[in-house]
């Protein structure tokens, strides 16, 4: 999904950092309501929930810019970064996912973004690039080490198409729409398992990223009057199905171990990942994507 050249990327709610910070193993479980929701909720991708530990210094979250050896988010400018910098696309598609949510949630607020390498210190305890991309409700930041994308496809086997990386960031602000209505914690609730609240709150993630591709290519910035992306193609839909069955809990248990435990799934399956994104694309409508009261979640 290719974006308007002449779109214009803000910054403003995106900062960076080089290597460092993750330090220590070990799943947050006693860290209260941040390091749980960490666990269950935040590795949204299911890499490597081991990488994340209690917080011991929450330092500075959401100030615009560039830490010591991070991405020069300066660098992003217009639709043709998006579509060359994998930074670039991560901050642009976060800009248009908060223009669709603006206009579907009057009372919306955006989340920050933070771009990071090798490993970073958020309000929901430090974490590293393992982990994958995340949502961390105590700071509403997104965090995003983009040499995941490449993961993506090498080892989950992925297509590397635009709009499967556009995907991973709409899910992750999926996660901050559910923390805006209130619903982030349901996923406390039987955290594991194919019925339980983690699986739930993953799925619904994944229909509220379908939403944002309902709109994605008719919803205008506002200070250039032009959509933020082009039309969509099959093809993009196709990279974004990819991108969501590659990260199901059964592929990812099958090629680890060569067998599938539906007991111990927190994300859901990759053919409810891909239907789940494929009925927000369909409707455009949120309450459609109330997997909590869905008898079916994995069609």
């Amino acid at each position: 999904m290719t974006f308007n050249e002449g779109m214009q990327i803000d910054t403003s709610t995106t900062s960076s950092s080089g290597r460092g910070g993750g330090g220590g193993r070990g799943i947050a479980i006693g860290g209260g309501v941040g390091g749980l929701v960490v666990m269950v909720i935040a590795l949204v991708l299911g890499i490597d929930p081991g990488s994340v530990t209690p917080q011991q210094n929450p330092g500075q979250y959401g100030a615009p810019g560039v830490d010591a050896g991070g991405f020069d988010v300066s660098q992003c400018r217009t639709g043709r970064d998006a579509n060359t910098i994998d930074q670039c696309k991560v901050i642009a598609t976060g800009n248009s996912v908060d223009a669709v949510w603006a206009q579907l949630m009057p009372d919306y607020t955006r989340p920050s973004i933070r771009l990071f390498q090798g490993g970073v210190d958020t309000g929901c305890g430090p974490a590293t690039t393992e982990v994958g991309p995340f949502y961390c409700p105590a700071d509403q930041t997104a965090y995003f080490d983009t040499s995941f994308f490449q993961e993506l496809t090498d080892r989950f086997g992925a297509s590397g198409g635009p709009l499967a990386k556009e995907y991973v960031v709409a899910h992750e602000f999926g996660h901050h729409v559910q923390d805006l209505k209130g619903d982030l914690g349901r996923a406390q609730q039987d955290p594991t398992g194919p019925e339980g609240g983690g699986v739930r709150t993953e799925l619904q993630a994944d229909c509220y990223a379908g939403i944002w591709a309902h709109y994605a290519s008719t919803t205008r910035q506002e200070s250039t009057g032009q959509p933020f992306l082009q039309p969509l193609s099959d093809r993009d839909i196709s990279d974004a199905l990819s991108a969501a069955a590659s990260v199901g809990d059964d592929r990812i248990q099958e090629a680890a171990t060569g067998r599938v435990s539906p007991e111990s799934w927190t994300h859901g399956s990759a053919a409810g990942r891909q239907h789940w994104f494929t009925v927000g694309y369909q409707t455009g409508d949120p309450q459609a994507c109330d997997t909590f009261s869905a008898r079916d979640l994995h069609q």
